[in-house]
């Protein structure tokens, strides 16, 4: 039981310092002899983990997924019970991402653009949209959305767009119009 453990703490400590050194630096910016170093563990632990970069960048992507999509569901829920309410509650976890640490862009954006077409990081990031664009469908359809595929497409293009002018421009008032702009949208599909 205790080598389990042991185990969990480092691959923890790897994942955490290949989150910061991907988001920060891009999938093929990060080498992993500087993910060794950022996580403090022996290059035989790392390996040990994650056999190849591969298989790092898509524990990194997999867990991401997770993490954005529950900081995505939190905003939307502290919004209130209504569907239409939280459609537009949700950009509220962008301005939280922003407070943390200012924009590095969309993680998935950036592995998308680095990736090759048919790479495993890719496909994450794929299978990252597609949940993302079946919950924002579900919501607008219970909002009452006459259009609830297109209203989500909608609302999905702003998310993007706001975290890659969130990036470019490094101002937070991006998030703000891009919550205000959902918020004209919502009210103008419902």
């Amino acid at each position: 039981m205790v080598t389990r453990v042991r185990r969990t703490r480092s691959e923890e400590r790897i994942l955490a310092a290949a989150a910061e050194l991907f988001y920060a630096n891009g999938l093929r910016g990060v080498g992993m002899d500087q993910v060794i170093a950022a996580s403090g563990v022996a290059k035989s632990t790392l390996y040990a983990h994650f056999r190849t970069k591969e298989d790092l960048v898509a524990a990194y992507l997999s867990r991401t997924d997770d993490s954005w999509t529950a900081q995505l569901r939190e905003a939307a829920a502290r919004a209130g019970s209504g569907p239409a309410e939280q459609l537009v509650g949700l950009f509220d976890a962008l301005a939280d991402a922003f407070d943390r640490h200012g924009f590095f862009g969309c993680p998935f954006v950036s592995a998308a653009v680095e990736a090759d077409l048919d790479s495993r990081a890719r496909a994450l990031t794929v299978r990252h949209v597609e949940r993302r664009q079946a919950w924002l469908a579900e919501l607008a359809e219970r909002a009452g959305a006459a259009d609830p595929g297109g209203l989500a497409r909608d609302l999905g293009l702003l998310i993007d767009g706001a975290l890659a002018s969130g990036r470019l421009l490094q101002d937070r008032a991006v998030v703000e119009g891009a919550k205000s702009a959902a918020r004209r949208m919502v009210a103008a599909h419902t």
